[in-house]
């Protein structure tokens, strides 16, 4: 593939996942003067198994920033085990985690050949790495239905941004019951996620809230329990309270009680968490 028509692709990904329309996200580029063409799928782990096998060199695009680099799958069964192919490819994965190596799960694209696979990747160095590229490892890709290795259960955070990076997290959240959407609200905490964040929160407070879980390095979250329910003028509002342990720099580990409120303006519209309450309760 040319860089001419990968950079026509990435130009054409960004444009359409700036909205939380679902629809944008079904990409597709079907050009008549281009021999190639391009459909965004979400394959199972199965499948992507066989579309890249051992050995195989594919491009990695973060959906994010638009930037991509080449890697060579070398091993994993339940997911992909894979390595930048050069020191450049190292270089430009650790400019989209910022220069600092993380676990942090980010929504990316595969492109290998004709086919554009949604897929999820974190970014830190670990285990036997082979090749000549400054990569002190290697790191993984999870597919749809991927497990780790210590797991028989898909990754909630990875399985959020294949989501994410398929177009289909819109969707998802719109099916969202409350428990669920706290629970992604978490992850948005822990992966830094900003599209995570701005899908389960809502209200004049989102912009203050922003700023203030951005200092909470990790949170874990017990069951939840519906608290009260009240329903009136067509507003649905509930109030779920959560044993909560976070982690911030400053503090430390702390143990709290959080008190979601959530609402949803008529039984069609989807959950999400009231920033103004939470922020007075964080700040």
């Amino acid at each position: 593939m040319t860089s001419k028509y990968l950079y026509i692709l990435v130009l054409f990904l960004l444009c359409g996942m700036g909205s939380h329309d679902h629809r944008t996200y079904a990409h597709e580029l079907d050009d008549d003067d281009s021999p190639i063409s391009f459909n965004l799928e979400m394959l199972s782990w199965e499948k992507v198994d066989q579309i890249i096998p051992n050995k195989t060199k594919f491009t990695v695009i973060d959906v994010e920033t638009g930037k991509q680099f080449n890697v060579q799958r070398r091993a994993g069964s339940k997911h992909a085990d894979v390595q930048p192919l050069t020191n450049k490819d190292t270089q430009i994965m650790k400019d989209i985690y910022n220069g600092k190596w993380s676990w942090k799960r980010r929504a990316a694209l595969v492109l290998i050949d004709d086919q554009l696979i949604a897929g999820s990747m974190h970014g830190m160095p670990h285990g036997a790495g082979a090749l000549q590229n400054g990569f002190p490892g290697h790191f993984c890709i999870h597919f749809s239905g991927s497990t780790t290795h210590r797991s028989k259960n898909p990754d909630f955070s990875h399985e959020l941004m294949i989501l994410k990076a398929g177009g289909k997290l819109d969707e998802y959240m719109n099916g969202a019951g409350p428990d669920e959407v706290i629970e992604v609200f978490a992850e948005s905490i822990n992966q830094g996620d900003s599209a995570l964040f701005r899908f389960t929160t809502s209200g004049n407070g989102q912009i203050r809230l922003g700023k203030i879980v951005k200092k909470i390095e990790h949170i874990a979250l017990d069951d939840t329990a519906v608290n009260s329910l009240e329903n009136g003028e067509g507003i649905l509002v509930l109030e779920m309270p959560v044993k909560a342990e976070m982690y911030t720099k400053n503090v430390g580990k702390e143990r709290t009680t959080i008190r979601f409120v959530l609402r949803k303006d008529g039984m069609t519209d989807r959950w999400t968490i009231d920033s103004q309450s939470l922020y007075e309760q964080l700040k």
